[in-house]
């Protein structure tokens, strides 16, 4: 049986893990800039084996709108040159040498407002994801105080505190939201 200290500590951990998966989820969303974080997702084929980009070249920043990506080993520009041009993310790799630059296609207006539409439902889903965390934690109080081990003053105390951890990491989030939408909406 797990006592309140408990299940407040699991569920601030828990919420912590919603927040950072929201983050990584947010560097995944092309802003104006160009970000090294947006190749994370192209997977490469390495001698057969389908292999994140990163581990088969370096990536970097040339400026605020190119990335550049080195490969490590001879011979596998023309592969990550494919793998970049056939992901999603509607990039236009260009190689020059051993070079590989991925330069950033501007974005309309009409376009940023999509992204700043996905930002906020992303936003949405991870606040979804800290009030079922605070439902859980608040379910596992009532059970602990309907064992009759802890009182309801403690229950109510509890709930109050789980409420202001909630609120804490629900504003972290919109905070999150705003930041990146200023970041997409920047020319």
């Amino acid at each position: 049986m797990s006592t309140i200290a408990e299940i407040k500590t699991t569920m601030e951990g828990k919420m912590d893990q919603s927040i950072a998966a929201f983050k990584n989820n947010l560097t995944k969303i092309r802003t104006g800039r160009a970000n090294p974080a947006l190749l994370d997702t192209v997977q490469v084929d390495y001698y057969g084996t389908m292999t994140p980009l990163s581990q088969v070249a370096n990536v970097a920043l040339i400026d605020a709108r190119t990335i550049s990506v080195q490969p490590w080993e001879k011979g596998m520009g023309a592969k990550i040159e494919k793998a970049i041009r056939e992901s999603d993310l509607g990039l236009n790799p260009a190689s020059m040498g051993d070079l590989i630059r991925v330069p950033m296609p501007a974005m309309s207006e009409e376009r940023r407002k999509e992204m700043t539409k996905l930002v906020r439902n992303e936003g949405e889903s991870a606040k979804i994801a800290v009030r079922n965390l605070r439902r859980d934690a608040n379910d596992a109080v009532k059970k602990v105080v309907k064992d009759k081990l802890a009182s309801e003053d403690d229950q109510k105390r509890s709930e109050a505190e789980i409420q202001k951890l909630t609120d804490r990491h629900i504003a972290s989030i919109d905070s999150l939201v705003a930041g990146k939408e200023q970041e997409i909406m920047a020319v």
